[in-house]
């Protein structure tokens, strides 16, 4: 639902609250990564205070929570938690360290392989060392 009085007949706005197990270093960070880039573009203003906005991110990246759930229960509209969802995932990924660098680092330090999204995914065939498990990776590195 979005801050305008659209409503469907006989139904009544319903905001409800839960649980979110979040670290405070966790939201803070976050926050903190929020107003140093709105004083790089100089924005002036958000409707919501950045530590709201971060918690309200938190809640959508963490627990999927529906984008429009989110914003009805905040009084903004779907597009916003949306905008403000990926304005942090491109801050956040803005801190982390660039493919290859991280790949040059594991590989420094004995590594073989690398999962980089975690999924293992059973194969039917194999290559390389004897012995190895019929699983498929996302990256490998050498030493």
């Amino acid at each position: 639902m979005t801050n305008t009085e659209e409503r469907v007949e006989d139904s009544c706005p319903l905001a409800c609250r839960c649980r979110l197990p979040l670290s405070t270093r966790t939201v803070n960070h976050l926050a903190d990564l929020l107003r140093r880039h709105l004083k790089v573009i100089r924005s002036r203003w958000r409707i919501l205070p950045p530590g709201k906005i971060a918690v309200i991110v938190l809640a959508v990246l963490r627990h999927d929570q529906r984008l429009a759930d989110m914003a009805g229960g905040n009084n903004v509209s779907e597009s916003t938690v949306r905008r403000w969802r990926d304005e942090l995932i491109g801050l956040l990924a803005a801190q982390a360290p660039r493919l290859d660098r991280a790949l040059k680092k594991v590989a420094k330090q004995g590594g073989e392989v690398v999962l980089i999204d975690g999924t293992l995914i059973r194969t039917q065939r194999r290559t390389g060392k004897a012995g190895r498990r019929n699983y498929s990776t996302a990256c490998t590195s050498s030493p």
